[in-house]
């Protein structure tokens, strides 16, 4: 019995956990994922993850929460990390850091799932990780002893490099997970070596926006120079991702992109997404 993925795109702000609460009951019934992975890198405001969204998020029914350059961004995220095994920090991390880069996790039946979450070399210029392509062989070979089915969220800033990593880890993983870009690409497809692949997964949250926030703001800030704020979006939210169909060999059978809009407005939108 093969497994079925649900990967959602980047989720922004408090549009962005609007819509996973609003559609993902239906999605579930829908497409009866076995597994559900996010990027949660910019839930909070657009920038991090914040704790109480992340216990928010696995209650709505997400089974992992991956992250990028900002995992470490909100402080109250880090000591939770520890006992938070839904959450993944980059596998590139220095390996003393808080939190862990992959992991292996049950499913019905007997099955398993490995995933795992890796930051590219070029755009971050706060972080200087370890080569991503160098970490990637060793990880799968330990992982490969529990579970064929392995997939990868690559959150890379350039095309070039997260293609790259396409045809790099295509012989060993199921799936490669494109985020960070932020807006949904149409090169979804399963590769001849096997893994489903996806320039970037897109967005969860206002589409009418700027990655997810205020364009009023994020425009103010190239005019001026000058630091401000950046404010949640929340024209045209939207729920982006991809639907993959893995064999129990762990080759991919399918790969379907994934845009629901959410037709319903929350009752305020001053709260952090929860209970509106």
């Amino acid at each position: 019995m093969g497994v079925k993925v649900l990967y959602i795109g980047e989720i922004v702000g408090k549009a962005g956990i609007f819509c996973v609460k609003t559609l993902l009951p239906e999605i579930k019934k829908t497409l009866n994922p076995d597994f559900i992975i996010a990027n949660g890198e910019g839930a909070t405001g657009g920038f991090g993850l914040g704790k109480n969204h992340s216990i928010y998020l696995k209650k709505l029914g997400i089974d992992v929460l991956t992250g990028g350059e900002k995992i470490y961004y909100k402080k109250d995220l880090v000591p939770h990390m520890a006992k938070a095994s839904y959450i993944l920090r980059p596998a590139n991390y220095p390996p003393g850091n808080p939190g862990r880069g992959w992991r292996v996790y049950g499913l019905p039946g007997g099955r398993k799932i490995a995933v795992i979450c890796l930051l590219g070399q070029t755009g971050f210029p706060r972080v200087h990780l370890s080569n991503p392509y160098t970490f990637l062989p060793d990880i799968v070979a330990r992982l490969k002893e529990e579970t064929p089915i392995i997939v990868l969220d690559f959150h890379a800033a350039t095309t070039a490099e997260k293609q790259t990593m396409f045809y790099h880890g295509g012989p060993l993983l199921s799936a490669v997970f494109g985020s960070h870009g932020k807006v949904q690409t149409s090169d979804e497809g399963v590769l001849k070596e096997g893994a489903a692949v996806i320039t970037d997964a897109g967005r969860t949250g206002s589409q009418v926006s700027v990655g997810g926030l205020d364009s009023r703001i994020e425009i103010d800030k190239f005019l001026t120079q000058i630091p401000e704020r950046s404010q949640d979006a929340w024209e045209f939210p939207e729920l982006q991702g991809l639907f993959v169909e893995i064999g129990e060999d762990g080759k991919a059978l399918s790969a379907e992109r994934i845009k629901i809009p959410c037709k319903e407005v929350p009752h305020d939108r001053d709260r952090n997404g929860e209970g509106d």
